[in-house]
């Protein structure tokens, strides 16, 4: 199990791996977190419990999205599914916030101070309309500060990996420039890593960290590119006392 780690103090955060323990069968192979995909919905709730209890918070605490690549936020006051949004907030001491992704980019946020905790889903579309950011405009409605908030944005495909037509490129590019990139085909394509970075430094965003590792290129992560149908990885954060 990859290993979760310190955000900020009080706030643990992590990321899954594909073959970290779990029970489903190929293709969703092994820890598969995402009821999205055409598992067993039994193997799906085995391997959930078992993330949770390797990551050491209760499973049954746990905040999940029906992710739709939008930019829409919700605010949970309990677990459970919170509808169809792609970025969630807490002020919930006890829950843990979930997001799946197998190349989108999976954000954790928090701001300790405010007692806020944050998560987000941004692929193409959700960078396109500002998901990012508009999780941290709904983190300071709920009392935190741009300058408090520490952001990880998880494992997911890289610009030299994920090629577009031209007029995707160019869409996100007028909008967020650094999103702009060249696969090693030479062929046009899009980071969203880099353009999410600049989204949040905009929204003034005080410490960002990345795991720069590219779901299409590393075997160890679920990519759709690379074999759909696959499973989906979960990002986690949640405060302790």
């Amino acid at each position: 199990m990859s290993a979760a780690f310190e955000l900020v103090p009080g706030v643990l955060a992590g990321f899954t791996g594909r073959y970290d323990g779990g029970v489903s069968a190929a293709p969703f192979d092994t820890l598969n977190l995402g009821k999205g995909v055409p598992d067993d919905p039994e193997a799906v709730e085995r391997n959930r419990a078992a993330a949770a209890e390797r990551f050491g918070f209760d499973h049954r605490r746990v905040v999940w999205m029906d992710q739709v690549h939008s930019a829409d936020v919700a605010v949970a006051t309990g677990p459970g599914t919170v509808g169809r949004v792609d970025a969630v907030l807490t002020r919930e001491e006890d829950l843990v916030l979930a997001v799946l992704a197998a190349d989108c980019l999976p954000i954790l946020a928090a701001d300790p101070q405010a007692g806020v905790v944050g998560a987000a889903h941004s692929g193409r579309a959700g960078t396109l309309s500002g998901v990012a950011p508009a999780l941290v405009a709904e983190m300071v409605r709920n009392g935190a500060e741009p300058g408090r908030i520490a952001v990880a944005l998880g494992p997911s495909i890289c610009g030299s990996c994920y090629e577009v037509p031209a007029e995707m490129r160019d869409e996100l590019a007028a909008h967020t420039p650094e999103g702009a990139a060249t696969t090693r085909q030479g062929t046009p394509g899009i980071d969203i890593r880099a353009a999410v970075t600049a989204q949040l430094r905009a929204a003034g965003v005080g410490q960002i960290t990345a795991d720069g590792r590219c779901t299409y290129e590393t075997e160890g992560l679920f990519s759709h590119r690379r074999g759909a149908p696959t499973g989906r990885l979960a990002g986690y954060v949640w405060r302790v006392r």
